[in-house]
């Protein structure tokens, strides 16, 4: 009998109205479970409890929020395989992503364990005598998080663990299609200590507890990443409400490749960023960028190289890439390709749904060349496997089109000048930009984020996430 997983709300298991079943886009016959769908009652149930729990954790002791921190950390670390083999199976990434993925959250929750104990203030001098200022971060109170399906178990850990390292109490609504890891990391952190009330998890729907999350006068301030649609909407909602917001909404990535590159690393950093995870990645380059001189032979090797890459079950053994995460993303990923034929793009790889032994949502990635900027498939973002290649004269014209686009979260270039190099890095209208390395692929102790239409507020993750989880006061002491 499928197993049945409820929302977590004020330390106690809750049961909806009703369930979905979690299917496995690998296999569509394998159901990993079923999982509540929460309402707006339930949300706010889940609000009020934390509410009520915000006063006594916001003003607790440090050290017991970090002893629990490391507590979920750790035993995240220890299940990674575990956890990893589940978002494998959810969400559709090969087995050594998942397991990566689930590392990388067990490390965000020990880092913030650490920064339980290392929020700073600051003491300077009045400008009037006899008077001293304290300058202090505070928690911002009771935070709504919103997750997407493509880092089902990592984005929750980044917003949940600076949430509670800093003293605020959380409810966590993560995508509909991927609840598996959500509620394994919910189960994780229902043992760890914390007090009911402090974290809650309610399962559903966007469109029945997204916009009451977002509009609850309970909540304080709203973190998510997503869509460009969606958090617009969202952004409206929170200036509305006078909450505090922070957005991350995708990006449409460039990678230059410019002549003095080294033709084998300009290939395979080119093909991991375009399409290793699927391409389902906000940080994915989904514009190649190439100069003239290297043109001809960097498509000629591209193409050699998407030609030895294994895709099929996400489980299996030697898999470079798994299956597009659900039907819809399928079909919009194979609908792009086809508006970049219709626009005068060239297909010369891919872009075709695969068959293999259980049935899935298996996609060829697409090369398309001749495309140009003002082209679809260069303006939006895909969320694919799908790559176009632009070709440009020299580094000014590949500078130049890189930034030529409403996002701005990763940038890339191949080079082995040290002069372009120092250029780009000051030059690209980007929040990340990286050096002969793939455009996805960040480290989890540093700023993440970008500019333009990807991202709105502070930054998320390492030091830079105290930004939005905490709220800045200022304390005058007479004599």
């Amino acid at each position: 009998m499928t197993q049945k997983h409820d929302n977590f709300i004020n330390g106690q298991w809750v049961a909806g109205a009703s369930y979905t079943p979690n299917i496995n886009p690998s296999n569509l016959g394998d159901v990993i479970g079923e999982y509540t769908q929460g309402d707006a009652v339930q949300l706010d149930a889940a609000v009020q409890a934390a509410q009520a729990a915000f006063p006594a954790w916001s003003t607790g002791n440090v050290q017991a929020r970090a002893d629990a921190l490391d507590k979920i950390g750790t035993e995240i670390l220890a299940r990674r395989e575990e956890l990893g083999t589940l978002l494998a199976r959810e969400e559709g990434k090969t087995k050594p992503e998942g397991i990566g993925e689930a590392t990388r959250a067990g490390n965000i929750f020990k880092f913030f364990a650490g920064e339980c104990l290392r929020l700073t203030g600051e003491i300077v001098p009045s400008v009037r005598s006899g008077v001293a200022v304290e300058i202090t971060r505070e928690p911002l109170g009771v935070v709504g998080l919103i997750t997407p399906w493509n880092f089902p178990i990592a984005i929750p850990a980044w917003k949940i663990a600076p949430a509670l390292a800093y003293g605020n109490c959380v409810v966590l609504k993560p995508a509909d299609l991927v609840p598996g890891c959500a509620w394994a990391l919910a189960e994780i952190i229902s043992r760890s200590g914390i007090p009911a009330g402090v974290f809650n998890l309610v399962m559903g729907r966007g469109s029945v507890i997204g916009d009451p999350l977002v509009n609850h006068p309970g909540i304080n301030g709203i973190s998510f990443t997503g869509s460009q649609g969606v958090g617009g909407r969202i952004a409206q909602q929170c200036a509305v409400n006078l909450k505090k917001v922070q957005l991350e909404m995708g990006g449409k990535n460039p990678q230059i490749i410019l002549d003095d590159a080294d033709l084998a690393q300009a290939v395979e950093l080119s093909v991991q960023s375009a399409f290793f995870s699927t391409g389902q990645r906000c940080t994915a380059s989904s514009r190649l960028i190439v100069t003239d001189g290297i043109y001809g032979k960097f498509v000629e090797a591209v193409q050699a190289r998407m030609a030895t890459l294994k895709i099929g079950d996400a489980l299996a053994a030697g898999i470079d890439i798994g299956p597009v995460s659900s039907l819809s993303q399928l079909q919009q990923d194979l609908d792009y390709v086809a508006i970049g034929q219709a626009e005068g793009a060239q297909l010369v790889a891919g872009g075709a749904r695969l068959e293999r032994t259980t049935e899935g949502f298996y996609m060829a990635p697409a090369l398309l060349l001749d495309t140009t900027s003002a082209m679809r498939i260069n303006r939006e973002e895909v969320f694919g496997p799908v790559a176009s290649v632009i070709r440009v004269k020299d580094y000014e014209a590949a500078l130049a089109e890189s930034n030529n686009t409403p996002f701005g979260l990763s940038a890339g270039i191949a080079t082995t000048s040290l002069k372009y190099a120092t250029h780009f890095k000051r030059h690209s209208q980007a929040g990340m930009v990286m050096v002969n390395l793939p455009t996805a692929g960040v480290d989890y102790h540093v700023p993440f984020g970008g500019r333009k239409g990807s991202s709105y507020g502070s930054r998320e993750q390492g030091r830079y996430a105290q930004e939005f989880f905490t709220t800045v006061k200022t304390a005058y002491i007479g004599a």
